[in-house]
């Protein structure tokens, strides 16, 4: 083939592998429906902070946006999900702390942290470590008192196996030289039921996470962030319940497929950041002792490989595995 028909050659191939990215970029966008995947049942503090989402999005992008709850694998199941989309914008999920050890837990996920790219860090919280009421315990203390009497005569309740929850008791139980029983339940939802019927002695998650069951059928005995909540003063740290060094903060965080060109996460974030000024939206998770972040997606992307690198390192030390 002559040289000038090799060059043509070369530039109608090189144009047909980058039309579907110049198709993307030429689409106006959103282009259809918005889908956000809750990777956990309803009812949890995924759910719940997604369909708080829904309304203002679907107001400032003009399109419906549709909640989708896809639980499974501590999460890894819809993340997956959209770690495998069209790279079109059409998709999103909004992950909790499971995410980031997700990898270690279970390396036959079909994706990696290179499948998808980051959005938003949109909240954190502490979690809090609180029993039935119908349970005699009054302290963290108490607590840990019993399991040191008689081992694994305690269970926690937690979203699942690799939850930052059921690290963070890893930790309690390694500072404290006690054994107890993990209870791992596929959400928030059906842990804190689970929790409040007396199923299991101890429930771990964010107060979004425990259904408002605080106060009522649940009993708060220590709280996992540095210092006490300003919301919640009497509630103690669990450095100041005799767990010497350990603390944690559970966080949500949005996420989309790796392609997604710039210009649509740029857009997707303003309207995440409009929507989470909103008071409606605002005062239903801080009332609750949720910090909203909204930070940029670089921020969350460097927070999400910090927290990996830290929880990661638990999940190997004391060899947790997802099978």
């Amino acid at each position: 083939m002559p040289p000038l028909l090799h060059r043509r050659a070369a530039l109608a191939a090189g144009l047909a592998l980058a039309a579907p990215a110049m198709a993307r970029a030429q689409r106006p966008w959103p282009d259809g429906p918005i889908r956000i995947v809750a990777p956990f049942p309803p009812g949890g503090s995924a759910d719940l902070i997604c369909r708080l989402l829904q309304t203002p999005l679907q107001q400032s992008l003009g399109v419906p946006v549709v909640v989708e709850n896809r639980p499974g694998a501590s999460g890894a199941l819809g993340t997956a999900s959209v770690a495998r989309a069209a790279p079109d914008g059409q998709s999103f999920v909004l992950v909790f702390d499971t995410h980031v050890v997700n990898p270690a837990l279970n390396p036959t996920l079909g994706f990696t942290a290179k499948d998808l790219r980051a959005v938003m860090l949109v909240a954190t919280a502490p979690m809090l470590v609180a029993t039935t009421t119908a349970k005699p315990w009054a302290t963290l203390e108490a607590v840990i008192a019993q399991a040191k009497r008689a081992p694994e005569s305690v269970s926690y309740g937690t979203v699942g196996i690799g939850s930052l929850a059921h690290l963070t008791m890893e930790r309690l139980q390694d500072a404290t030289g006690c054994r107890m029983v993990h209870v791992p339940y596929r959400g928030g939802g059906p842990m804190s039921a689970a929790a409040s019927s007396g199923e299991v002695d101890l429930a771990v998650a964010s107060v979004v996470g425990l259904g408002g069951q605080v106060g009522t059928t649940l009993r708060a005995l220590a709280q996992t962030g540095e210092a006490r909540s300003p919301l919640r003063p009497g509630i103690p740290t669990l450095i100041e319940s005799g767990v010497a060094g350990v603390s944690a903060r559970a966080f949500w965080g949005l996420l989309a497929p790796a392609g997604v060109p710039d210009a649509v996460i740029g857009r997707f974030h303003a309207a995440l950041q409009e929507a989470l000024r909103q008071p409606a939206l605002r005062q239903p998770l801080e009332s609750q002792g949720v910090d909203v972040v909204a930070s940029t997606p670089e921020a969350f992307e460097t927070f999400l490989a910090e927290q990996a690198k830290i929880w990661t390192a638990v999940v190997r030390e004391k060899k947790i595995s997802a099978n």
